[in-house]
């Protein structure tokens, strides 16, 4: 079923996506939602289903792991899936004006960003100009992961996943409100580059 056509509950977009992630595990793909017809559709407006948070990464293309085409993703990129008010704001505007019942944040596998950090503060070092930035922001959920007794990287990017996906939640009182109402769920995963498949890590009000 195309994503258009899936009904706009936290849960049956769940389902969608986890079809459409099996379906690009399999070599299946459908494709959908990438004809002239849905681009023509398109120009007076968007309805996404979906809004996803993910890592800059360019082994991670979002709609390609989803199999899902044009207009149904509305996709915030940041390298390692950290977070600030611009990212806060635009996740606020797809709940609010777009109405998108689903907040997906998704790491990966091998994620440069969570490794930079882990390294850095294994050596003590943090690297000059604004890449200290990522590293700050990156750095307390490897703190938590190895107050947990966590060592391997694996570890260190769920972890970030469940801390991304708890200060989404902290710091967006609108995003609160909405999974109070069950208008909206949020999901964290984790991509895995070595067999594209997506693993669940956290989920919340997904109904």
């Amino acid at each position: 079923m195309p994503m258009r056509d899936v009904e706009r509950t936290p849960q049956a977009v769940w389902n969608a996506l986890q079809e459409g992630n099996q379906r690009f595990v399999n070599y299946q793909t459908m494709h959908p939602n990438q004809d002239s017809s849905r681009r023509y559709e398109l120009r007076t407006g968007q309805s996404p289903r979906a809004l996803v948070l993910s890592c800059s990464d360019s082994r991670v293309p979002v709609e390609m792991i989803f199999d899902v085409g044009l207009g149904d993703l509305f996709v915030v990129r940041t390298a390692g899936e950290i977070l600030d008010l611009a990212v806060l704001s635009s996740l606020e505007f797809a709940i609010e004006t777009l109405q998108v019942p689903l907040v997906v944040v998704m790491g990966h596998e091998s994620c440069g960003a969570v490794k930079a950090t882990a390294e850095a503060l294994a050596g003590g070092e943090i690297p000059g100009g604004l890449q200290r930035v990522m590293v700050e922001k990156v750095s307390p959920s490897i703190l938590v992961a190895k107050s947990k007794g966590k060592t391997d990287i694996a570890d260190f990017e769920r972890e970030h996943v469940v801390e991304t996906v708890d200060q989404v939640i902290d710091r967006s009182p609108v995003m609160q409100a909405r999974m109070a109402s069950g208008d909206v769920g949020i999901v964290g995963l984790r991509y895995r580059l070595s067999d594209t498949c997506t693993e669940t890590v956290t989920t919340r009000r997904v109904e």
